[in-house]
């Protein structure tokens, strides 16, 4: 960051970096980082304590500083060059008084989110009862850097139409047309005035009043072109299975990523992925004795808990207000029955699943100033609804394909029952003559090839081909992982901190390094993938057998 702007960043409010600008990006109006300083500095009195350096080559400048209150100004209390062991980056350190809590919408879950949307960072989390938690990067590609563009006219509102005719440096108005915004060509620009009935080479400033508000009419029913996309920088498919794989324990992974779209001149792209069931070794479980139903009783189903949504906005996660926001409408809109998972009229959608939702736009439309949640437009709703059915149909097909190899496995299991006693009476007849372990062989071919055979295998992916017809999908089984494998997959770390009793200095060098796991690397250097391995049909039968009771009707 330089150096000259470190004050005003951290210590005046409303110095934004979106106001005269459109592209994809993390900042907004320019409260959050001064609004977290003056809390600080109104519960502990104490300042902004800033470490900036913008390259290798660069010194590194340290700040301390507070915003006056009753101008809005940054109040300096320190400025130095010191030495620092990073390259380049930000640090910034603010005291506040404050209860820490775990659980929902806290530190732990923002930040564990904040890692699935951006797998490419690192994040290393000490929290204050002494732990140190490790969110290691996922993938190794960064996102594209999102390019600025002027506003597109259908984005725009009346009285910013004034303000921009007012401060417009522009000699005539055709001219101020096709500077001020994208995709207005001059002979579009003459065509607009002239159905607004103004002279294209009018003077900006003259257009007021009743003038304005016809040109702004006219604006708005002229076809334009859609605004460039450019300026977008989505988190795309790979990615996004990269981070739900790293943090989110399931056997089945897929992500969409929609075409651009716009919503009122402004682009946006929608994003969502989708995480199902449990980890292999957690998912198995003891075959249960098989217990007549009475008629009306109901199977206890483990999987009776209700999905959960993450919300993203500009890769920026969103933790209050979930019935406010589209995107948990659109969730509610969909009818997940459809792909095999059990519903009820207005509710989540029941079973183990994450469902993952990024909206990237260079303006996003939010329901108060909070940014908390999504506004519901048409546009916005559909393409949610589009990425979701998508991510359905793909699960859908899983499961189908799960119960399937459930269904061929057991008609395979009852055929190879009555092999040896069919053998057995064959040889008989020949007198003990026959060749019994030919004519099993022979029987065990008939069965597998009754039951599918090497078209069953090739619908179940046991040919080592990856999920046909799954495209960016992970699937897991206690026998391997197959589909789009990301290059690294470590695990969460929690490695325990001991508080020395020294300095301030000497906390932040006290962090034991977490150990790496056996199976996974921690490392940022990418790890070659793990090996595609056949679906096992009949690890997936067990899993389906797993529990089941048997229906019988009372008498």
């Amino acid at each position: 960051m330089v150096r000259q702007q470190i004050p005003r960043v951290f210590a005046k409010l409303l110095y934004g970096s979106k106001f005269h600008r459109l592209r994809m990006s993390r900042g907004q109006q320019g409260i959050g980082i001064s609004a977290a300083g003056m809390y600080g500095q109104l519960t502990t009195g104490k300042p902004v304590k800033i470490i900036s350096r913008t390259g290798p080559k660069a010194s590194a400048h340290y700040f301390e500083v507070q915003i006056d209150t009753k101008k809005n100004e940054p109040l300096v209390h320190e400025n130095k060059q010191i030495e620092w062991d990073r390259p380049q980056g930000t640090q910034v350190a603010i005291e506040v008084e404050g209860r820490y809590q775990k659980g929902r919408a806290s530190v732990d879950e923002y930040l564990e989110q904040t890692s699935i949307a951006n797998p490419h960072v690192r994040l290393i989390y000490r929290t204050p009862e002494g732990e140190t938690k490790d969110y290691p990067r996922a993938y190794h590609e960064l996102p594209p850097s999102p390019k600025e563009i002027k506003p597109h006219p259908y984005g725009i509102e009346f009285g910013m139409l004034l303000k921009m005719l007012q401060e417009s440096k522009s000699s005539t108005l055709s001219s101020f047309l096709e500077s001020e915004f994208c995709r207005v060509p001059p002979a579009l620009a003459d065509e607009m005035c002239k159905a607004a009935k103004v002279s294209p080479k009018a003077k900006p400033r003259d257009v007021r009043g009743a003038i304005a508000e016809t040109l702004y009419h006219t604006i708005q029913a002229t076809k334009i072109m859609a605004p460039p996309t450019n300026c977008l920088s989505p988190i795309g498919e790979k990615a996004i299975l990269s981070g739900l794989y790293k943090q989110i324990k399931g056997e089945f992974y897929t992500a969409v990523s929609r075409p651009p779209a716009v919503y009122r001149g402004n682009p946006f792209i929608i994003e969502a992925g989708l995480a199902f069931g449990k980890a292999p070794d957690s998912a198995t479980k003891p075959e249960k004795q098989a217990v007549p139903l009475a008629e009306g009783e109901e199977e206890e189903e483990g999987d009776s808990e209700l999905a959960r949504v993450i919300r993203y906005a500009n890769r920026v996660p969103l933790l209050y207000q979930q019935s406010s926001c589209a995107t948990v409408k659109a969730v509610l809109a969909t009818t997940w029955r459809n792909y095999g998972i059990s519903q009820s009229r207005g509710a989540m959608p029941a079973g183990p699943m994450v469902i993952f939702v990024h909206m990237a736009s260079v303006w996003v439309p939010f329901t108060s100033e909070s940014k908390e949640a999504i506004a519901e437009y048409d546009e916005i709703h559909k393409e949610i609804t589009l990425a979701l059915r998508e991510c359905g149909r793909r699960l859908g097909l899983f499961l189908r394909r799960r119960e399937r190899a459930a269904s061929e496995f057991r008609r395979r299991n009852i055929f190879e029952l009555y092999i040896e006693e069919v053998v057995e009476a064959c040889n008989r007849l020949k007198g003990g003559k026959l060749p019994t372990e030919k004519l099993k062989a022979q029987l065990q071919k008939i069965a597998s090839s009754r039951t599918g055979g090497i078209k069953t295998d090739e619908t179940l992916g046991k040919t080592g081909a990856g999920p046909e017809g799954l495209p960016h999908s992970i699937i897991v089984t206690a026998e391997g992982i197959e589909g789009e494998v990301p290059p690294v997959a470590p695990s969460l770390e929690v490695v325990a901190v001991e508080e020395p009793k020294s300095s301030a200095d000497s906390r932040r060098t006290g962090a034991k390094k977490p150990k790496p796991d056996k199976k996974h690397t921690t490392s940022d250097a990418p790890a070659p993938s793990a090996p595609k391995k056949s679906v096992s049909v009949k690890k997936l039968a067990n899993k389906s057998r797993a529990g089941r009771r048997v229906h019988r009707p009372r008498t």
